[in-house]
Order: structure tokens, then sequence, then C-alpha cells
């Protein structure tokens, strides 16, 4: 991005110098450079959407920054991944501000798009505008970086809250394939799982699993094998959350699920998987919210 798009965003903030505050305001020139941003947002949307397409190492890479954003959009992880991959927590200037941190001398912000007002399109339909944010990483401020260091829940919790109000029942078998850990079957909507998998083997394969119940609407027209890469996609990244390896996981013939689409439907596709982790997440923290919460109640004072 050229100095004058920084520029802007500054002006936009209200951190202008003396002598830019006494030029009249030009209307037009303003809203040029916010068009000029939004379509620099759109390429490189655009741009990190076939990237990730053609690299499985890539599209890991993304699968990381959603899973630390899993409340972002795509487009706005995929803007993440261009910008400050490495991010773990981010905030604008003023909300920084108002938790008493600040932004590092001379740390560069990245963009992000955030909605805008509602407008009328000429087919009648209700759209909606986007504007770039300039947003900053917590490595970029001021605050204790030991105090993000993120604290994971033992095993046994972990599973507990995986299971918490589960779409379907979950049952333990005896007589599954060898290769096969866990299986969703849409038949009878339940889960059978093996008995005696460690820990790490039963996390990834329920929450695989798990993430088919959360496609399958119930109408008796669901496929595993349509659904199969999105679920895969899905559990690596609930792994990622809650702390659980994820070194079995391969990407490699990812390229082969992408190819031959175009980067909206790409991301179309890329939505549904972060959706699917999103409500499974939801579900597992507000089990763990809740069992902190009743810790708390039955901890003797001090």
């Amino acid at each position: 991005m050229s100095n004058l798009d920084d520029l802007f965003l500054q002006e936009a903030s209200g951190h202008t110098s003396a002598k830019s505050s006494e030029q009249p305001f030009d209307k037009e020139a303003w809203a040029q450079k916010k068009q000029e941003l939004r379509q620099w947002a759109y390429e490189t949307i655009d741009a990190a959407t076939i990237a990730i397409s053609h690299s499985g190492n890539e599209f890991q890479r993304y699968l990381d920054v959603q899973s630390r954003f899993d409340r972002y959009s795509v487009s706005n992880a995929l803007l993440i991944l261009m910008q400050r991959p490495e991010a773990t927590r981010i905030g604008d200037f003023d909300s920084w501000k108002e938790q008493g941190v600040f932004i590092r001398r001379k740390e560069t912000g990245f963009y992000i798009l955030e909605p805008g007002e509602e407008y009328r399109r000429e087919d009648g339909s209700t759209g909606i505008s986007y504007n770039l944010k300039k947003m900053f990483d917590i490595a970029q401020t001021t605050a204790n970086p030991k105090r993000e260091q993120p604290t994971y829940p033992d095993d046994r919790v972990r599973i507990k809250a995986l299971m918490d109000r589960a779409p379907v029942p979950i049952v333990i078998g005896d007589a599954m394939p060898p290769e096969m850990h866990a299986l969703y079957q849409p038949d009878t909507r339940n889960i059978v799982i093996r008995r005696g998998l460690d820990a790490g083997d039963i996390f990834r394969s329920l929450a695989q699993e798990l993430a088919h119940a959360e496609l399958d609407r119930g109408d008796g027209r669901y496929s595993r094998s349509d659904f199969t890469f999105h679920a895969y996609c899905a559990s690596y990244m609930l792994c990622k959350q809650f702390g659980v390896d994820t070194s079995s996981f391969r990407f490699h013939r990812m390229q082969e699920k992408l190819k031959d689409i175009e980067p909206q439907q790409v991301r179309a596709e890329l939505a549904v998987m972060k959706d699917t982790a999103h409500d499974m997440t939801l579900r597992m923290n507000r089990m763990l919210a809740q069992q902190q919460r009743q810790q708390h109640r039955t901890e003797p004072a001090r």
C-alpha cells in the first residue's frame, strides 16, 4: 500500500498534522481514496484465495489464521494472512487505547474490512458497503505478551466439552474397521467411536464426525463424500484452537478439491468450514465457561 493510503487512514482516525487540517475538505478526493482502498482489499483477497487454492502449505496457513480469528469473516482472515499471518489478537488504535495499551513507535498497521452503511442496488436488493479499518496485533503494542499465552483444558475436560450438547448421539463401537476411529452415520443419525483410542485421536476423529453431523440438515440427502474435506478442515481448526496435536493432518492434495473453482466460490466453501467449526467452538466454550464458574463457586474463600 502507498503512503497515500496510510495518510488517508490517519485522516480517518483524526490523527492529522496541523498543516493538513487547515486544508479544505475535498469530498470527491476522499471518496476516491476510499474506493481505491476497497479495490486494493478486494484484489488482495482474490490473490490470497488463488494462492491458498494452489498450495497445501498456504492453505494450512490460512486455516491457522482462521482458527485464531474464528469470529472474523473468511475475507478478513485472508487479509490478515497476507499482511500479518502471525497475529494472535488484534484491535484498532482506539480499542487498544481504551484498554490502556498503546501502539509501539514505528509500527505499521494492517487492514481488514468492516461493514458500513446499507445501500439499494439497481435491481432493488440491499447491499452493504465496506470500509477498510487499520488494525494492530498485540505484538505491536505495549501489552505484556506473556499474559496472552493460551491455556488449554486437560484431555478429559476438552473431550467432554466437545461432546457437550452434540447434535447426535455418540456411542462406543467394538466392530470399527482398523483404519477408522469414528464414523457419523447419516441414516441412523449417530456417531460410533472406537473403544480404546488415546485422547488426541478421540478429539481429532470425533471433531471431524461431529462436523459431519453439523453439516447434515437431516433431510435424508446428506452425502459424506461431498463434505469430507469440509469436516476435515473444521476438525483441524478445532484442534488448533484447543491445543490438540495437528501433526497428522495433511493438505498436500487440497488442490484437487479447489482447482478450477472461481475465488468467490472457494470463499463460499471456506465459509462452510469456518461456520461449522465456529458453531462447535461456541458449544465448547459455553460448557467450559459454565464449568469455570462452578469451580469458582466451590473454591474456599482465602
